[in-house]
C-alpha cells in the first residue's frame, strides 16, 4: 500500500475537518471524557510522556500470527479490547448523524484499498455477543481488508494538518485549554478538558471513517452507520494512546486526584528483584544503584532520591505487603508478630509513589502496572517498615507492612531488631534464634489442605473405632477419586474423612470438612486416651478443640482472652494466636503437644497415595 501523499491528505482535510464540529457537537461529554481516560492511564499522564507523531503510512497488509491467519488491526482490537468502552452510548448518540452525513470534496480513496470481493454467495457465522459496533466493523474488515488500517493512518495524518489540528487541542470552539476556568474544582477541570480532547479525536476519526467507508463499496449486509461509528471509536482509542496530551490536562488531573484522595490501606503481592523492592515516585531509569552498604544503618530500608528501597530476604519472586497511608501518625508502634521495625523520613518530590520491583525503576520493562499509593502531594513524610520472615528463605512467608504519614524530617529509628539479616547488614553479631515451632507446619498452606480442612489426632484407639466415632463405616471404603468426581460433578455428597495409623495415634484428615470439631466425635474418640482437632476455612474461621477420657475439655476460636483449662494452656503456651499469621500452623502445634503426635506432610502424601476415603453416614457416633 502506498504512503498517503501530502496532496491527498490536504484534499481530505477540508472536507473531513468541516464535519468535525458537527459530529463533536453530538458527542456526550461523559463518554468523551471516559474515552480519553481509557486510552491513557492516569499514571502515564501525570508522570508525563512524549506524544507520538502520525506515521503517515498505510500498512501493506495486516500482520500475520504464528498460524498464518491475518492479525486483526489494532483499532479493531481496541474496539473490543480491555476495559468497557462507552460504545453503545456513543453509537446511539452518533448513529443518526452519521447515517445522514455525506462529505463533499473527498478525493478518490478506493485506490488505497484492495478490490471488493467477486460477486457470489457468502456465509457468516458469529459466536457470543460483543455488541453491534464490533460485529459491524469485523464484517466490514472481512469484506474490505485494509479499511480499518486506512482509516487509522489517514486519521493520524489529518490530526497534524493545519486545518484540523486546532480542532483537537481542546475540542471545537477553543484553541487550547485555557478557557477552562482554573477556579473550578480539579474534577470539573479534568472532566472538561478530557471531554473536549476525547470528543475532538473521536469526531475526527468518525468523519474520516465516513470518507473511507463511503468509497469502499460495502454490500448492504453491513450497516454503514454502525460500522462507521464503531470504526471511528476504535481508531480514536488508538490515536489517543499516542497523541500529545491536551494543554493543562496533567495539572487538572493531578488536581482531581488531590481532590478525591482519601487515606487508604491495601494488601498485595509486590515483585522483588535483587533482594529489593521500592516505594517509588521518580521516572525511569533514575533509581541509583543501592548496595547493601545503604542499609548498614538500620538493616532494612534506605531513603534515596525518588523514593525508598526495602531490603528483602527473598532474592526475587513476590512478597506480601500491607500498605497504609495515614493522615496522622499511628497511635502506637506495632511490634507484635514482626521481627524488624524501622522508621525513616522521606521527602516526596511530587507524591503518588508506587510499590514496584527494583527492575521497574532501573530502566527495564515494567514488570507490573504501577498503582499509585502515597498521597498526591510533595513534602516530607515518615515511613515505618515492618518485616517478618526475611531469614526463612521462602518468599511465600516473607511479609511487610509499610505505613506512611506526613511528618517533618526526623532521625531514623529502629524500633525492633531481631532477624539475622538485619544484624548482618548492620555489621552486628547474628543472634541465635530458635525456629518457631509453627514453622514446621507451613507445608499445610500447599496442596489439598491449603484452603480449608480439619486435622484430628486421637490416641488409645484403633482406626476402625475412630471411623465409627466419626460416623463412617470401616467396611465401606471409597476411592478418593470417586468422592472428588462426585463432589465436583455437582452431586450431593455428605461429609467424608481419610485416616492414617501412625502406630501411636490415628490421624483423621478432612478436606473442607469439620466433623472433627463436634464434641460428640471428640468425646467418643478420646474414650481411652486423648483427641484434639484444628479446623480452618477460607473465611479465616478457626476452631481448636481438646478432649480426654471421653470428656470435652475445650473447644474455642484460638485468639483473644480465652480462659482455658491448665492442660490446654500448656499445649498453647508460647503460641501467639492474637497475631493472625500462621494461626493454623500454631493450632496444629497445640494438637501435637496435647496428643504427643503431629501430622506431617509425608502423612498427607501417604493418605493420598493410598487413595481411600470414608463417607460419614451414621450420625450415631458411639463406639460399638
Amino acid at each position: 500500500m502506498d504512503e498517503l501523499s501530502d496532496v491527498l491528505v490536504a484534499e481530505c482535510a477540508r472536507a473531513v475537518g468541516d464535519a468535525v464540529p458537527l459530529i463533536a457537537g453530538r458527542i456526550p461529554a461523559g463518554p468523551a471524557a471516559r474515552l480519553w481516560r481509557l486510552a491513557v492511564p492516569d499514571d502515564e499522564i501525570v508522570a508525563g510522556r512524549d506524544g507520538w507523531g502520525p506515521n503517515g503510512m498505510v500498512a501493506a497488509a495486516p500482520p500475520r500470527t504464528a498460524t498464518g491467519v491475518p492479525a486483526e488491526p489494532a483499532a479493531l482490537v481496541a474496539l473490543r479490547g480491555p476495559g468497557h468502552l462507552p460504545t453503545e452510548r456513543l453509537l446511539g448518540a452518533l448513529e443518526l448523524t452519521v447515517a445522514d452525513l455525506t462529505l463533499s470534496g473527498v478525493p478518490d480513496l478506493s485506490q488505497l484499498l484492495p478490490p471488493p470481493p467477486a460477486c457470489g454467495q457468502f456465509l457468516f457465522a458469529t459466536t457470543g455477543y460483543g455488541g453491534e459496533a464490533p460485529a459491524a466493523v469485523t464484517l466490514l474488515e472481512r469484506l474490505r481488508p485494509g479499511t480499518v488500517d486506512l482509516v487509522e493512518a489517514l486519521t493520524r495524518r489529518l490530526a497534524a494538518h493545519p486545518h484540523v489540528a486546532p480542532l483537537l487541542v481542546a475540542g471545537p470552539g477553543a484553541d487550547d485549554g485555557s478557557d477552562v476556568d482554573s477556579a473550578r474544582s480539579g474534577s470539573d477541570r479534568e472532566a472538561a478538558i478530557a471531554a473536549r480532547h476525547g470528543a475532538g479525536h473521536l469526531a475526527l476519526a468518525v468523519a474520516t471513517a465516513v470518507a473511507v467507508v463511503d468509497q469502499a463499496r460495502i454490500p448492504p449486509i453491513v450497516d454503514r452507520a454502525v460500522a462507521t461509528v464503531g470504526l471511528g471509536l476504535g481508531v480514536a482509542v488508538e490515536i489517543l494512546r499516542r497523541a500529545p496530551m491536551p494543554p493543562g490536562y496533567a495539572d487538572a488531573l493531578l488536581a482531581r486526584i488531590r481532590d478525591e484522595f482519601v487515606p487508604m490501606r491495601s494488601f498485595e503481592r509486590v515483585e522483588v528483584t535483587g533482594h529489593r523492592f521500592a516505594l517509588w515516585e521518580g521516572p525511569r531509569p533514575a533509581l541509583p544503584v543501592v548496595t547493601d552498604d545503604a542499609f548498614a544503618g538500620n538493616g532494612l530500608v534506605a531513603a534515596v532520591d525518588g523514593g525508598v528501597v526495602v531490603r528483602t530476604g527473598a532474592a526475587d519472586g513476590a512478597v506480601s505487603v500491607e500498605f497504609a497511608v495515614l493522615a496522622q501518625p499511628p497511635e502506637e508502634v506495632s511490634l507484635s508478630g514482626w521481627e524488624e521495625v524501622v522508621e525513616v523520613s522521606w521527602r516526596a518530590a511530587q507524591g503518588r509513589a508506587s510499590l514496584v520491583a527494583a527492575a521497574d525503576v532501573g530502566g527495564g520493562p515494567w514488570r507490573q502496572r504501577r498503582r499509585n499509593r502515597t498521597a498526591p502531594w510533595p513534602g516530607d513524610y515518615r515511613l515505618r517498615v515492618h518485616a517478618q520472615g526475611r531469614d526463612d528463605g521462602d518468599n511465600e512467608f516473607e511479609r511487610y507492612e509499610l505505613v506512611v504519614w506526613p511528618a517533618p524530617p526526623a532521625p531514623e529509628v529502629v524500633h525492633l531488631r531481631t532477624d539475622r539479616l538485619g544484624h548482618r547488614l548492620r555489621g552486628e553479631p547474628e543472634p541465635v534464634r530458635q525456629p518457631r515451632p509453627e514453622h514446621a507446619y507451613r507445608w499445610v498452606r500447599r496442596g489439598q489442605l491449603s484452603v480449608a480442612g480439619t486435622v484430628t489426632v486421637a490416641t488409645g484407639i484403633t482406626v476402625d473405632d475412630v471411623l465409627r466415632a466419626f460416623g463412617a463405616d470401616p467396611a465401606r471404603p471409597t476411592a478418593i477419586g470417586d468422592i472428588e468426581r462426585q463432589m465436583y460433578g455437582g452431586g450431593r455428597l455428605g461429609p467424608w474423612v481419610t485416616v492414617r495409623d501412625t502406630g501411636g495415634a490415628v490421624i483423621v484428615v478432612e478436606v473442607n470438612g469439620y466433623e472433627g470439631t463436634h464434641g460428640s466425635v471428640l468425646r467418643t474418640a478420646s474414650v481411652r486416651g486423648r483427641a484434639a482437632s484444628m479446623f480452618w476455612n477460607v473465611n479465616a474461621v478457626t476452631r481448636l478443640s481438646f478432649a480426654e477420657r471421653g470428656e470435652l475439655i475445650e473447644s474455642f476460636e484460638p485468639w483473644g482472652d480465652t480462659e482455658v483449662a491448665p492442660v490446654v494452656a500448656e499445649a498453647i503456651a508460647g503460641l501467639d494466636f492474637d497475631v493472625p499469621r500462621d494461626r493454623v500452623e500454631k493450632g496444629l502445634v497445640a494438637v501435637e503437644r496435647f496428643t504427643g503426635y503431629g501430622i506431617t506432610e509425608a502423612d498427607v502424601a501417604r493418605i493420598w497415595d493410598a487413595g481411600v476415603g470414608f463417607q460419614v453416614t451414621d450420625q450415631d457416633r458411639s463406639l460399638t
